[in-house]
């Protein structure tokens, strides 16, 4: 597999984790607003999961960059780095909302 070949692999399997992420952090969202707390920090327990998985395949590529090797980078990858940096972002957030969406409920219960 050529070096271009294999950056579009890895930039496809960033993709499909960080949609998996993205997933996972809108799912908290919803139960937040559904006042299901506990489940909404679950989902980002996951997405934080997912999150780490799609980092650990973007550091092998930067430590293969930095180590000399020479990286054709496809628009795949690009693709990929930008799905899961604005998925870190949402994440981020995400857990601001679900801080807020539980303070409403704590005050409308008082």
């Amino acid at each position: 597999m050529s070096n271009k070949e294999e950056n579009m692999m890895i930039g496809f399997t960033i993709v499909a984790i960080a949609g998996d992420a993205r997933r996972e952090v809108m799912a908290a969202l919803a139960a937040a607003k559904d006042n299901n707390f506990e489940q909404a920090r679950q989902h980002i327990v996951e997405a934080n999961d997912f999150i780490t998985e799609a980092h650990k395949e973007q550091t092998q590529m930067l430590a293969k960059e930095a180590a000399g090797e020479a990286s054709d980078i496809s628009f795949i990858m690009v693709h990929g780095q930008d799905h899961l940096m604005t998925t870190m972002a949402l994440r981020d957030a995400a857990n601001y909302m679900i801080d807020l969406y539980e303070q409403l409920h704590d005050l409308k219960q008082q």
